[in-house]
Formats: C-alpha cells, sequence, structure tokens
C-alpha cells in the first residue's frame, strides 16, 4: 500500500468540536436497572423520587423523656413540675418513636427521677423540641436525584433510605480496543528471543482499557492484528457488528507503508480527520462507520495514552451526562528554557517541585515513545501553538497528574545523573513516604547553576578542576559564589570505558578512542565526566576531533552503557555500575569524587536530616556497593560550606 499524506491537520480544538458534532453521543447509552449496593459511581438515567418519607416516623432526636409539650408549660427553677412515668413522661433514646400523643423530648441531663414512678423537670419543653418530625430529611414524592447524577457512597444511603433497591442507570459506554502491528507480541508470550528479535510488547491496549475504566466505560481488548489490511478491516467490521459505543485502533494511524486505519475507514465509511496539531499525538484519526465513530491513535505509548485522552474525554462527558473530574492546577515557573515549534500544541511531561517558596518545573525528555516519561512526570505542561517556547521563569498553568504529592515535602534533585539516588530515592519512600525526590538529569554544571537560581534543592555533582586537581568546590566558588550550600560527600566512583562483552575491538586506553575502527559515545557539556574525559584528552594531546562519534551524546551513565550495548557505539565513558547492569565489560582508568550540593536552607531542614540518617545507615551503603566500582566510607561527610 502507497504512503499516505496527511490531510491538513486540525488544532485540538477543531479535532474536538468535529468529534463532539459528528455523533449523537448523549443518546448512545441505553438505560440499565441494577441493584444500589451496586451503584457506586453509576450514572442516574432518569430522575429518582422518594418513594417513602425519611425518617417515616417522628424521631427522638436525643436521649430523655417524650412529653406532650403543652403539659410542661408551668415548669420552673422556683415551681419544679413533676410528671408520672408511664403516663406524662416516657423515657426514649436517641432515634426512637415518639410514644403517642408527645411531641417534644427534654434531654436526659434535664431530668430528676424522684423515684422508680416520677420525674421532675425545671424547665419546660417547647413543640417538636429535639425531635425529628416525618419528613424532616426527604418527604415521600420528593426528587432525590436528577436524571445524570453520578453516585457518591452516601447518595446509596439515601436511595435505600427512601425505598429503593433498584435504580435505573445509564449503561457504562463500552470500547473495543484493536491493536496492530507485525511487531507486537502480548506481555504472557514476549520472551528474550523474540524481543531480541525486534517484537515489541504490546501494552498500550492495557493503557487504554485502564483510562476508559476510570472514565466509568467497559474496555475490550481484542487480540493482536498483523499489519494485513483485510485481517484489519475483518476485526473492525466484527467490532462494529457487536454492542460497542467506540472502536479503537491502536497504531497503524500515521502515514507510513504499514499505516492502513485511514485507508480502510474512508473504504467502508466517512474519514473525519486525519493528523492533529499537537504532540505527542499528531497522527490520530478520527472516522464513521455505520454512524459508529472509529477512532485510530499511533503507536508511541505516550501519544496513544494523551490522543486517547484529549479526544475522548469530552466524548464520554457528552455520552455520560457528567463533567468527568479535571485534573487540579497549578501555576509554576520553568526551571530553564523550553524551545517548543510554532503551529503545533506540546504537551511536555515535566517533574514540579517548591524551591525557596515558588513552584519550579523541569522538563523531562520529549519522546513519544518513552512511557517513563508519564511514568516519572508529575504534571502535564501544555505549550499552544502561537507560543515558541518558554522562556526560563516563564510562569505557566500546569494539569498535575499527581494530586497526592505535596509539593512542600518534595525536594528537586537536579544534577549530575548516579543509579544510586534512585536507590536513595527507594529508601525515602520506605522510611518516610510523607516526603518525595523528583529527579532530573541536567549534568554536574548544570546542577550547580539550578542551585544557583533557586531551581533545586539539592544535585550530583563530580566536576573536575585541572587547575586545583580538586573536584566541585572551585566550581561552587567559581559559578555560585553568593549562593548559601553545602558540600556533602556521596560516594567516590570508579571511571572507565564501558565496552561490549568480551571486549571485541581490545579497547584499554583513551588513546584507543582516535582508532578509525572505534566509534564513541559521549556526554553532554557540561557533565562532570565529559570535563574528566576533556581533561585527560587534553593531558594525552589527543584533539577530540580525531575521535569519532565525539558529537554524539547522552545525558546519562545507562544511555552510555545502552549505546554500547545496542551498537551504536563500541565505547563510552562511564561508571561500572552502568556497565554491570547491562552485562558489559568495563576498563578502570580514574577514580573520581561524586558529592552533593545541597541549599542551606533545605540542609537544615527535617527533610535533609531524614535523607542523612539514610546515607548513614548501613543498608544503604551496602546496596549502593552492591552496585559495584563505589568507595562509601566518607558517604555522608560535610566537606565544605558556603
Amino acid at each position: 500500500m502507497k504512503r499516505r499524506i496527511y490531510l491538513r491537520k486540525k488544532t485540538l480544538e477543531e479535532a474536538i468540536k468535529i468529534t463532539l458534532e459528528a455523533f449523537a453521543w448523549p443518546r448512545f447509552l441505553k438505560k440499565e436497572n441494577i441493584p444500589v449496593k451496586n451503584a457506586l459511581g453509576r450514572i442516574t438515567a432518569e430522575a429518582i423520587y422518594a418513594k417513602r418519607s425519611v425518617p417515616a416516623f417522628n424521631a427522638a432526636a436525643m436521649d430523655g423523656i417524650a412529653v406532650q409539650a403543652e403539659k410542661t408549660f408551668g415548669a420552673h427553677e422556683s415551681h419544679p413540675l413533676r410528671l408520672k412515668v408511664g403516663q406524662e413522661a416516657f423515657f426514649v433514646n436517641t432515634g426512637e418513636p415518639l410514644p403517642p400523643d408527645t411531641n417534644a423530648v427534654i434531654m436526659i441531663e434535664e431530668v430528676h427521677q424522684v423515684s422508680e414512678d416520677e420525674v421532675e423537670i425545671m424547665t419546660p419543653a417547647f413543640p417538636w423540641q429535639h425531635v425529628r418530625k416525618i419528613g424532616e430529611d426527604v418527604v415521600e414524592g420528593e426528587l432525590i436525584f436528577p436524571p445524570s447524577h453520578k453516585l457518591a457512597p452516601w447518595d446509596l444511603g439515601a436511595l435505600l433510605a427512601t425505598g429503593h433497591l433498584e435504580i435505573p442507570v445509564k449503561e457504562r459506554p463500552k470500547v473495543a480496543i484493536i491493536p496492530t502491528g507485525d511487531e507486537l507480541v502480548s506481555p504472557e508470550e514476549a520472551t528474550e528471543e523474540l524481543l531480541k528479535e525486534g517484537r515489541t510488547v504490546e501494552f498500550n491496549s492495557t493503557m487504554i482499557a485502564a483510562t476508559v475504566e476510570e472514565w466509568g466505560g467497559k474496555a475490550q481488548v481484542f487480540p493482536i492484528v498483523p499489519d494485513i489490511p483485510e485481517e484489519i478491516e475483518k476485526v473492525i467490521l466484527e467490532a462494529l457488528e457487536a454492542d460497542f459505543h467506540l472502536v479503537t485502533v491502536l497504531a497503524g494511524s500515521s502515514a507510513g507503508s504499514k499505516d492502513h486505519t485511514a485507508n480502510l475507514i474512508e473504504k467502508e465509511g466517512e474519514l473525519l480527520f486525519h493528523g492533529i496539531a499537537m504532540m505527542p499525538g499528531k497522527p490520530a484519526i478520527l472516522g464513521r462507520i455505520k454512524e459508529k465513530p472509529i477512532l485510530g491513535v499511533p503507536g508511541y505509548p505516550v501519544s496513544a495514552v494523551l490522543a486517547f485522552e484529549k479526544l475522548m474525554k469530552p466524548a464520554f462527558s457528552a455520552m455520560l451526562g457528567v463533567r468527568l473530574p479535571e485534573r487540579p492546577k497549578v501555576t509554576a515557573k520553568a526551571g530553564r528554557k523550553i524551545p517548543s515549534r510554532l503551529g503545533t500544541r506540546e504537551f511536555l511531561r515535566v517533574r514540579l517541585g517548591e524551591v525557596a517558596g515558588e513552584k519550579v518545573f523541569m522538563q523531562l525528555k520529549r519522546g513519544a515513545g518513552a512511557i517513563t516519561t508519564l511514568t516519572k512526570a508529575d504534571a502535564l505542561c501544555e505549550i499552544p501553538e502561537e507560543v515558541e517556547g518558554l522562556d526560563a521563569g516563564t510562569k505557566v498553568t500546569l494539569e498535575i497528574l499527581r494530586p497526592e504529592k505535596d509539593l512542600s515535602h518534595t525536594a528537586l534533585v537536579l544534577g549530575s545523573h548516579d543509579m544510586a539516588l534512585d536507590i536513595l530515592e527507594e529508601f525515602l519512600k520506605k522510611e518516610a513516604p510523607e516526603y518525595d525526590l523528583s529527579l532530573a538529569h541536567l549534568g554536574s554544571l548544570g546542577g550547580l547553576l539550578a542551585l544557583r537560581d533557586n531551581l533545586s534543592h539539592f544535585g550530583g555533582t563530580h566536576l573536575f578542576d585541572p587547575e586545583t586537581g580538586e573536584f566541585n568546590v572551585p566550581y561552587i566558588k567559581r559559578h555560585l559564589p553568593e549562593t548559601p550550600l553545602v558540600l556533602v560527600h556521596f560516594a567516590y566512583r570508579e571511571q572507565g570505558l564501558i565496552v561490549p562483552k568480551g571486549n571485541p575491538k581490545n579497547i584499554t586506553r583513551l588513546e584507543d578512542l582516535a582508532r578509525e575502527d572505534v566509534t564513541f559515545i559521549n556526554r553532554q557539556p557540561g557533565a562532570g565526566t565529559r570535563v574528566l574525559l576533556d581533561y585527560h584528552l587534553e593531558k594525552l594531546d589527543l584533539n577530540p576531533r580525531q575521535i569519532k562519534g565525539y558529537e554524539t551524546e547522552e545525558t546519562t551513565h545507562l544511555g552510555v552503557a545502552i549505546a554500547v550495548a545496542t551498537g551504536r557505539a563500541d565505547v563510552g565513558l562511564g561508571i561500572l555500575a552502568a556497565a554491570r547492569l547491562l552485562s558489559l565489560d568495563f576498563v578502570p582508568l580514574f577514580p573520581e569524587r561524586y558529592d552533593l550540593a545541597v541549599r542551606k536552607d533545605f540542609f537544615l531542614s527535617p527533610f535533609w536530616q531524614k535523607i542523612a540518617s539514610i546515607l548513614a545507615s548501613q543498608a544503604f551503603r551496602e546496596r549502593v556497593l552492591a552496585l559495584g566500582g563505589y568507595d562509601v566510607s566518607q558517604m555522608g561527610k560535610m566537606l565544605y560550606e558556603q
């Protein structure tokens, strides 16, 4: 099949408008009767009226005696009134029916029992004092809930109290989810052999199905369909004949030779749009076959989730007749400059924290295929089509993905990457779950500048100063002379050459990087590893231009190791722990000192004291040592205060 050129991309607003206007969403859902006890979260299909009054009788609202108020009017402190028990006064408990011919309750605290048969009161009662009258809460025939009301736990109690055992609710929206792609394999069938052959675990359907369930719908995931148009068409038509309100096709919505969804929709029905001016999620498709909506979302996971959510959340709201909950919003400032493309609305995944009384966010990587940009994100930052990026310090409104997170108990950790920081986050959540770490990797120098600009609480740094032979302190004095901070030692690490298992090219020293048969993978400028590399290259009088791949960069030690493991590079400079994790070989070259630069105010906080106690613990140190290539004997020692 020939490649398809996108139709004119719609803006997101245009796409949502087309989606809502093209189908009779409010009439899609039928009515069904279900037991009240199973109705939590369901939407009422019609108005519901009380079948009986609540309470159904006049009830005592206090413990005491029930009386006829008119017979107590003469009571006074100077003239106590005595009443016969069982004739003029009747002992009652809260909630009990009032005896006949009584219309008030006197609290037990105001009653003096003279004898077994007689009580004395000093204050008169007024009619209906301390009495819950018939129908005080609800009167028979009164409206309890209107149509399209989402039932909360307490609503179920009101329904049962007013005589309802079953109620009519709207059926749950049913969505067919059809994953497509020759490369896909189910999670249950995924083996190391298949994955090494280029197969991909199919998990988009699980995410979309969970989203449908979260919105109150029901999802059915179909078996994976190969990239054969006839097979995809057959499954789509089967789903259309079944009792689904929406058919969603996963992948195949782009413009490649294996992207068949748009052509199939045009063949059997009508294509409403193909392509939205948003990232991620641009290749989304909406069509109509037999008056049923067909949605096509991209194969990249972040694109799939965002395209489905932005288009279908309004449709679900229309079907159910209720507004699905919006995520909380917060205003925060950009921690650094963020470029963006004019004409395309972009949804960035960001980490969020509160530094020096201001909320700050840092962008995670953009890749639409990186699902961890959602799992690690605290919020979504929306950049409109007409905005060409954000300057550092620009304040924008963010959509909170993790509302349970307390930003006042969240530390932004920006700086050099180290795998042991992930272990620190794990230990912190076990021992003090009220605290959170938000880690983003900027490199050592980037982390120090973030501290200077009030954008982080602390960060890792391992910058070697050639002039003094010291680590970190000269850079702090040079770049952050006015910033109050404390430098805390974390660990000594072994830096060396990460090479494939068996070291097939026999790379044993830095001079080998200049060989014509060797491809190198580098770290970004400002990273401590890059500074260390450049220092030693200069000592060896090696010109970086002699090194193939010197300009190719990764932002973490793991990124370097993955580049070597996948054959993108023959060698990279990094730490032993990264090599070990991916079963690569390692050629040790030189030790380095990795420290944590900590804001002074944060260093004095209970939050840091908790971190300090973890750094001092034997269990944490043993976990770090197990990574390989670490010396933690001085971990937690304060090295410098400014």
